[in-house]
């Protein structure tokens, strides 16, 4: 399991206030990225290397 001590939170300024279905995600920690879901933020977090993470964000990005 890993370390998520420190870990700065933020989901993409699309996301409205009103608490919708987002996902946070925590890229300052070192050899991970950590995402959660911003409606569970005490519940279970997946996480990836930071290279898979980046090819991740890349394709869905190219899909618009």
């Amino acid at each position: 399991m890993a370390d998520l001590t420190g870990a700065h939170w933020r989901k993409s300024t699309r996301s409205g206030d009103n608490g919708g279905n987002c996902v946070e995600v925590a890229d300052n920690l070192p050899g991970i990225v950590a995402v959660r879901d911003s409606k569970d933020r005490s519940g279970p977090v997946l996480t990836f290397p930071p290279d898979s993470w980046t090819a991740f964000v890349r394709a869905a990005s190219s899909e618009h």
